[in-house]
């Protein structure tokens, strides 16, 4: 089956999910994985400093020699590894998946070695992943281990004194707690130090413990905030990939639109031409005929030239259903459909949602008629089919994708069907990539064939 679309990164942790908040029960639960992240986070950015700033720095003290630029390039890229590793380490903070940046969003054509070497200098985002990670990286990681040692070492050292303490030795207890009951004599006056020193640390315990949620999340977002600006997708990314499906989807309308003129110049030229011709040659020799009083002859003639033109004329109602069918103008595509499907030679079950010609506008109903109409006439001439089932439906919209006209035609043929070049499968591929749309062809030997076209509706104008 021909892939719809090519998945980026692993669907199971990049599936788009809701900003967890800060609820205090959801932070809670985020609290063991933000403590897993600061603590294997610094390790990685204590070696992504290290490696990325002997690479960078070896570069541009060697830039003047060959080998400089390449060492600088590499540095790039393996900052862009870190950068990597950071975003997909930060899932586990519970917060949303960061996108994958554009990193070949300059595409202009600069053959050789050296074009393809810089492709990373020209970059943006592989200068932003640099500077991640050998500064803010390391600065917010150092921070962050720093705040979750601690909150933890006092949170639940705290709580848990009443059972530890008694493992400490009597001379090493309380020491601290003299100092504090000396000092506020109106709040302990007459408590011992091992029991001052046991309350406040249990007090300090309870609070660190209590704020560990906020303070954790926090730090998971400022990290995520970070890793979001200098590691992940920005909007501009979005612009460039738009502007390189529009101009995709504009070379391949042009295509579309000129394999679909040169078939209507053959069939012109090999149909309703060549009756006409045919046609021609009849009433020339029927005159001739009448003229030389031969009534019989000229009324065979006048027979034959009357099943030419009315030929002539099949064909060319034929072709002009390919340029603007009456039916899908006058009643809409719905009935359209069930049209193809009643002047099919095969038998055609057609299936159509309700609604569907309100749902549709009329340029995607247009060119849906003609995936239709192409498709039906596929099977009725290679597929050995003697059923078909033609099903239109809409597909509600997503928060990544449009909603979207899906139309499949499903045979009992012997299947084997591919896109060839040069093949109908292929042109229709074509037409539907100017409208950003696909075509899915599912067709294993001995059948059946399953063709469909995901026809999204909200297409770029122009």
């Amino acid at each position: 089956m021909t892939a719809q679309r090519p998945p980026s990164a692993p669907a199971a942790l990049t599936a788009p999910r809701p900003d967890p908040g800060w609820g205090y029960g959801s932070l809670w639960t985020r609290v063991p994985g933000t403590a897993l992240y600061a603590i294997v986070h610094f390790a990685i950015a204590t070696l992504s400093i290290s490696l990325l700033s002997a690479l960078f720095f070896a570069g541009v003290g060697t830039i003047v020699i060959v080998i400089g630029l390449p060492l600088i390039v590499l540095s790039l890229l393996v900052a862009r590894g870190f950068g990597v590793a950071d975003r997909y380490l930060l899932l586990l903070t519970g917060l949303p998946f960061i996108r994958e940046p554009e990193w070949d969003r300059d595409r202009t054509p600069r053959g050789g070695f050296w074009g393809r070497l810089t492709l990373p200098v020209r970059n943006p985002h592989y200068w932003t992943s640099l500077l991640h990670g050998t500064l803010v990286s390391i600065v917010l990681a150092t921070l962050s281990f720093a705040f979750v040692v601690a909150w933890l070492s006092v949170g639940l050292g705290g709580v848990t004194y009443w059972f530890w303490s008694i493992f400490i030795p009597d001379n090493d207890s309380g020491e601290w707690g003299r100092y504090v009951a000396d000092f506020l004599p109106w709040l302990f006056g007459g408590w011992s130090p091992a029991v001052v020193e046991g309350v406040l640390t249990f007090v300090a315990g309870v609070i660190f413990t209590a704020t560990m949620p906020w303070v954790f999340g926090a730090l998971a977002r400022v990290h995520h905030g970070a890793a979001s600006a200098l590691v992940g997708r920005w909007p501009s990314d979005d612009l460039a990939v738009e502007l390189r499906a529009e101009a995709a989807a504009r070379g391949a309308a042009v295509r579309a639109e000129d394999a679909g003129l040169r078939r209507l110049e053959r069939d012109l030229h090999d149909g309703p031409q060549q009756r006409l011709v045919r046609l021609q040659f009849d009433l020339a020799a029927l005159e001739r005929r009448a003229a030389a009083g031969d009534g019989e002859a000229a009324a065979q003639l006048a027979r034959e030239a009357r099943a030419h033109a009315q030929g002539a004329l099949d064909e060319l109602r034929a072709l002009s259903s390919g340029v603007a069918p009456p039916l899908l103008q006058d009643r809409g595509l719905t009935a359209a459909l069930h049209g193809l499907g009643a002047t099919s030679p095969l038998e055609v079950r057609v299936e159509v949602a309700p609604g569907l010609d309100a749902s549709v506008p009329s340029d995607i109903a247009r060119n849906a008629y003609f995936v239709a109409a192409e498709l039906l006439t596929n099977a009725a001439k290679h597929s050995g089919a003697r059923a078909i089932t033609m099903r239109a439906w809409m597909r509600p919209a997503t928060e990544s994708e449009p909603s979207a006209l899906e139309l499949w035609v499903v045979d009992d043929g012997r299947g084997g069907a591919v896109a060839a070049p040069g093949h109908g499968l292929e042109g229709l591929a074509h037409r539907l990539a100017g409208l950003r749309g696909t075509l899915s062809v599912d067709s294993p030997a001995g059948g059946p064939t399953r063709i469909g076209a995901h026809i999204p509706l909200v297409v770029p104008a122009g």
